[in-house]
């Protein structure tokens, strides 16, 4: 049993969430498992930095994935089939969800104001990034309707 009786902090209902009762932890809390003295820990901010700054460059260099990808289609002369087109859609889509949310969303945590809110809206659009480059991805493995025989 935890030190706030059965159900507190550390005790048998505390299922590592990121603080309060809600486990939506409170405004500034970056993280941690819910347990006294685990707040503000540095390595949860390094933590974050990292991530933040691998997202950064992900995004530069993810650039050149649509140069490659024309100069791919254009030699296999499958630039107008309708499986690339909407493949360019959705990479267009998702380089759109990266820069206008969920970078920003990021930069504001490292930037130390992040609330409960902006946590969850940034999980949400991570998802959909995510979500967007899978389908690209199936896309791109199955081809629907291509005759290229490759």
């Amino acid at each position: 049993m935890g030190p706030d009786g059965p159900g507190g902090p550390g005790g048998p209902g505390d299922l590592g969430g990121t603080g309060g009762p809600d486990g939506l932890g409170r405004p500034g809390d970056l993280g941690g498992t819910g347990g006294s003295g685990d707040r503000d820990v540095p390595g949860d901010v390094g933590t974050l930095r990292l991530l933040h700054r691998i997202c950064r460059v992900y995004a530069v260099v993810g650039v050149v994935v649509p140069v490659f990808g024309f100069a791919t289609a254009s030699q296999m002369g499958v630039l107008g089939s309708a499986w690339l087109i909407v493949s360019i859609a959705l990479t267009a889509l998702a380089a759109l969800v990266l820069a206008a949310v969920v970078l920003p969303a990021q930069s504001a945590l490292v930037e130390g104001g992040g609330t409960a809110a902006v946590t969850v809206r940034l999980g949400m659009s991570t998802g959909l990034f995510n979500l967007l480059w899978a389908a690209v991805t199936v896309l791109m493995i199955v081809r629907p309707g291509s005759t290229t025989g490759a």
